[in-house]
């Protein structure tokens, strides 16, 4: 019987070969690469040990390594794991309904909500004017209360002035970060987790860590206003872009929040 190769196995061939892409990129990114390397040339060795030069002894052991070898996976990439998942549950993964919900939606909602940002941009370049530090992270599909419950509980309305007496240096809350859902003003002095991820560049502080670390672990929208430079940044899923414009900001904001 011939070699055969069907549509089907094409197909098959396609997704395997787009799931290990994607899987590049993603421990790339959270610089759990070399493991994962790592990983690929234990298993290569096993297959040759096991397979090609029939090594009774060393083989056995290394059957019983792979035997336990998804139990490790789980407790080395659970952070990685969890991004995956998220990433999936989150609202980029349905923007085509986000879409007609923008279609069908009202302008009196529009307009609310676009003032709301207006009043969080403005906030934001004032803060870098005077090199004010500020740490702004805007829920979307996941409300983060268990973040907001770490620190104090506002439920204000959104307004440039609140935001920036909130980060004044004197203020007791301006360190942790401030937590807006729904248009409104959740919490401030947040605590959140830190990012690991190596490819952070070194200068960067503990407020960008962490601004990647919620958008790893969640949908969220990070604004980071940094001390030392009054430069402007935002994070995204788990991926930081650094000194924008307010004009940047605004536009960007507008584009991810509209509903």
């Amino acid at each position: 019987m011939g070699f055969q190769i069907g549509i089907k196995d094409i197909v098959d061939i396609f997704l395997v070969a787009v799931l290990l892409y994607q899987t590049f990129k993603l421990l790339k990114r959270t610089g759990g690469l070399n493991i994962f390397l790592g990983i690929m040339a234990f298993l290569i060795c096993w297959f040759l040990v096991s397979y090609v030069f029939k090594m009774e002894l060393l083989g056995g052991i290394l059957d019983r390594v792979v035997s336990v070898g998804a139990f490790a996976l789980i407790v080395l990439f659970q952070d990685e794991i969890r991004r995956f998942f998220t990433k999936i549950g989150s609202k980029q993964s349905w923007s085509s309904f986000n879409f007609l919900k923008r279609f069908m939606g009202n302008s009196a909602e529009k307009e609310r909500v676009d003032f709301h940002l207006v009043q969080i941009v403005l906030a934001c370049r004032n803060l870098a004017k005077t090199s004010t530090g500020g740490l702004i992270v805007i829920t979307r599909t996941h409300d983060l209360e268990f973040y907001a419950q770490s620190g104090e509980q506002i439920n204000a309305t959104i307004s440039s002035r609140l935001v920036e007496n909130i980060f004044f240096k004197n203020s007791p809350l301006h360190d942790g970060a401030m937590i807006i859902t729904k248009q409104t003003i959740k919490a401030a002095a947040c605590i959140l987790p830190v990012s690991k991820n190596q490819s952070i560049p070194k200068r960067m502080g503990l407020r960008h860590r962490a601004a990647v670390g919620i958008t790893e672990h969640s949908d969220a929208i990070a604004i980071v206003i940094s001390e030392e430079t009054g430069h402007i940044s935002w994070a995204i899923n788990g991926q930081l872009t650094v000194n924008v414009k307010p004009e940047q900001l605004e536009h960007f904001l507008s584009e991810e929040l509209a509903e």
